[in-house]
């Protein structure tokens, strides 16, 4: 069941503010026992991070109820999962808040791609009014990885407290700045944090969908890049239809370092179609090069450090489409490492629309430098090759030295799904991986393929690490 869809008007303020407003179906004394459940385990067990859902089992029942399930499958489409990592978020009085900043892909390093794959929920489980410290984020700001200052002090963004009744649950774009405000009141205020993705590439609109065409809204900061992500979130094809500009003069733009600037040029250089390619492959291969260590940097906007494949001309090419494929898969053969990261990382945000980009991939997987042979794990998720090569060198790669290679290519095993079944017992001995986020993948993995050898290898592992709510150093049996 996919609940109550979003509306049209619901779906562009997600796309162009990055977030939107949810009320949960459940009674307020449904949110008052858990808040009140909150206080007893954090006072008498500390927090319990990822744990939190299991120690907190009713919390599932908000992410089931039929307008957040709703929203949730009209934003991730069919098939969306929660991701492992969770947190409560206590904010006491007299807490002087955070400073302003973005959430990394949990020890990974996504790149932040256009099109969202990824989001957020923020759970209210009591009222929030603006003096009680709700989480503040910067609308319309989701797509910049700079602002003024992270100081809220010094910043001069617009900030929006999210606040609401209880059961307010906040839907929030993965990429949205965003820290917990100051807490001037006596309450406290817990805020449960958790995360979806995407499993499959949008094919239609999962919204409740009147008007096929990108309605301009007030405050939308791109409206290039909104029209953009409304007709891949429908599934429609990009439409290319310019008459003939210059590239070069739209890629100097591309290049210089105001953002609002290159953003938009970014999505002016995709209605130029095939007709930009060639001149934004050069662009590609200086930026890359250029900025390969700079953007490994650890920044507010990505406190783990970033993706060398995050790049204003990897947006633009984004934006062409299909046009940009054959240029793409040439460039994973470059000599330079830094180029052969950025391609595969493209190919990967095109998506249904690079499928032939399969085999170059696939012998990307095994590439010597670790950022290309991640890339290519992950966009190898996103295409979802029924490809027995793909899933055969997925397998392998949950044995690379590098976790995050291990990690992806879990993933992506996962959304590949019962075509993934010759890949079971790889998935088994990664139930073991040293990394808790590598595990879960694999576990997902194995409940998407959904044979009864992969349901048995789930089963086995569920029944060893199954975590019993009602047992605690009270009633320890």
């Amino acid at each position: 069941m996919s609940g109550t869809p979003l509306d049209d008007s619901a779906v562009r303020e997600f796309i162009t503010q990055g977030y939107t407003l949810v009320q949960a179906d459940q009674p307020a004394e449904f949110h008052r026992d858990i808040s009140e459940k909150l206080d007893t385990t954090l006072d008498a067990e500390g927090n319990p991070g990822n744990n939190i859902l299991p120690r907190v089992p009713e919390l599932s029942a908000i992410f089931d109820s039929p307008s957040v399930r709703g929203a949730l499958h009209s934003l991730l489409g069919p098939g969306y999962s929660m991701h492992p990592h969770r947190y409560c978020h206590l904010n006491r009085p007299g807490s002087q808040g955070q400073n302003w900043h973005k959430d990394d892909y949990v020890y990974d390093s996504n790149a932040r791609h256009h099109r969202f794959r990824w989001l957020m929920a923020f759970y209210y489980p009591q009222d929030v009014d603006p003096d009680m410290g709700p989480t503040g984020i910067m609308p319309a700001r989701q797509h910049h990885n700079y602002i003024s200052d992270p100081d809220p002090a010094k910043a001069i963004e617009l900030e929006q407290k999210l606040c609401g009744p209880a059961g307010t649950v906040a839907l929030v774009n993965f990429d949205v700045w965003h820290r917990a405000t100051a807490n001037t009141s006596n309450r406290k205020r817990h805020m449960l944090k958790f995360q979806f993705l995407r499993m499959q590439e949008p094919i239609e609109a999962n919204w409740q969908c009147t008007d096929e065409d990108w309605r301009q809204v007030a405050k939308d900061a791109h409206p290039g890049l909104s029209a953009h992500i409304w007709h891949w979130l429908a599934g429609a094809p990009a439409t290319n239809a310019r008459s003939v500009e210059d590239a070069a003069a739209l890629i100097s733009i591309l290049q210089n370092d105001n953002e609002k600037q290159y953003i938009d040029m970014a999505y002016e250089l995709g209605h130029l179609g095939d007709r930009a390619v060639p001149a934004l492959i050069d662009a590609l291969r200086l930026e890359a090069l250029a900025k390969a260590e700079s953007k490994q940097a650890k920044t507010p906007a990505n406190v783990q450090g970033g993706n060398p494949a995050d790049l204003a001309t990897a947006h633009a090419l984004s934006a062409i489409g299909p046009a940009a494929v054959p240029a793409l898969i040439e460039e994973l053969a470059s000599a330079d490492w830094p180029l052969r990261s950025a391609a595969a990382d493209i190919l990967g945000n095109l998506g249904l629309e690079s499928r032939t980009a399969t085999p170059a991939l696939n012998r990307a997987l095994t590439d010597e430098n670790r950022w290309v042979r991640r890339n290519a794990a992950e966009a190898l998720g996103t295409i979802s090759p029924e490809d027995e090569e793909s899933v055969e060198l997925l397998a392998k790669a949950l044995q690379d030295g590098s976790e995050p290679v291990r990690r992806n290519a879990a993933l992506a095993l996962a959304k590949i799904g019962p075509a993934a079944a010759s890949a079971v017992s790889a998935l088994r001995a990664s139930l073991a991986d040293e990394n808790r986020y590598t595990r879960f993948n694999a576990l997902l993995a194995l409940q998407r393929i959904g044979t009864p050898t992969a349901l048995d290898a789930l089963w086995n592992d569920v029944h060893t690490a199954r975590w019993c709510p009602i047992t605690n150093k009270e009633t320890p049996y």
